[in-house]
């Protein structure tokens, strides 16, 4: 079995005792939350930081409330918690329907959902869910907290736009309005369970029976958790008849960086794409 390069582990109680670690210790420095991701990187030494900060144990960022119509879910938050709120299955399925496909029921009681977004893999299928219902990022560093959209915050391949400094706080999502619904699908790996192509599904009907609002992410497919703007277009405004979402999602691949390895070529994801964003889209419908 791999092991890690050598480190020196610094467990932080608080948020602000994280923050000063981060810019002691720049960047040699990495954060660990649940460690389901930063973990399995260094024992191949794909990841080698000489320092390792543990946040996972800090009091207060383990969470799920509503504050005035909008619903606050700490950092810390790990997945079977999410998997199990009442309070997400109210307002948004989409949260525990997604995470119940998340590897298995060990990384479910241990990975958390900040950890999963600030990794930034464009195969997890956290990242996709968060951008399709246009969260917000609450981030705190030396200079104070600030809030960041979802869509700006993924920037590429394990990268967001997180300072160096910076903790992920808190993921902040605004109750959806009437008659919508959303769906996750994905085709995922079947030993890992990553995706090779997802696609989360935000649907909203009009008053008329018209798509009044779309919000579509692809996993998987891409270099980076990207919104399939092309497939978005297409369905605002129109009558969803199942043709008419076919056509839609034949365009979910464009303008995307699709990736190509050994377990899917381009075009076969670029397909891919288009077969999840339908089943999606659909089943977002079928709960709008």
């Amino acid at each position: 079995m791999s092991v890690p390069a050598a480190f020196d582990y610094h467990r932080a109680n608080t948020v602000d005792e994280a923050i000063a670690l981060l810019k002691e210790y720049g960047d040699e420095a990495k954060v660990l939350a649940g460690g389901h991701s930063l973990i399995p990187a260094m024992k191949l030494r794909l990841s080698q930081p000489g320092h390792l900060i543990d946040i996972g144990r800090i009091a207060g960022l383990s969470y799920i409330r509503e504050e005035n119509g909008v619903i606050a879910i700490g950092a810390l938050t790990n997945y079977t918690v999410l998997e199990r709120s009442d309070l997400l299955k109210r307002y948004f399925p989409l949260i525990p329907e997604g995470t119940a496909l998340i590897g298995d029921q060990q990384v479910r009681n241990r990975g958390t959902i900040g950890g999963s977004l600030a990794h930034s893999d464009p195969a997890s299928d956290m990242p996709g869910i968060i951008l399709a219902l246009k969260g917000e990022l609450v981030t705190q560093g030396p200079n104070g907290k600030r809030t960041i959209k979802a869509d700006d915050f993924f920037i590429g391949t394990f990268t967001t736009a997180l300072e160096p400094e910076e903790i992920l706080t808190e993921i902040r999502l605004a109750i959806p309005a009437a008659h919508t619904g959303s769906a996750y699908e994905k085709l995922a790996n079947k030993a890992s369970h990553y995706a090779i192509a997802g696609c989360a599904a935000v649907i909203t009907r009009g008053d008329d029976g018209t798509c009044s609002a779309a919000s579509l992410a692809i996993t998987g497919a891409a270099m980076q958790t990207t919104r399939a703007s092309a497939t978005e277009a297409a369905l605002v405004g129109k009558k969803l008849d199942e043709a008419a979402v076919t056509e839609a999602a034949s365009h979910a691949a464009e303008g995307l960086e699709i990736v190509s390895d050994i377990h899917g070529s381009k075009e076969y994801r670029a397909q891919m794409c288009a077969v999840v964003a339908k089943r999606a889209i659909l089943r977002a419908l079928e709960r709008a």
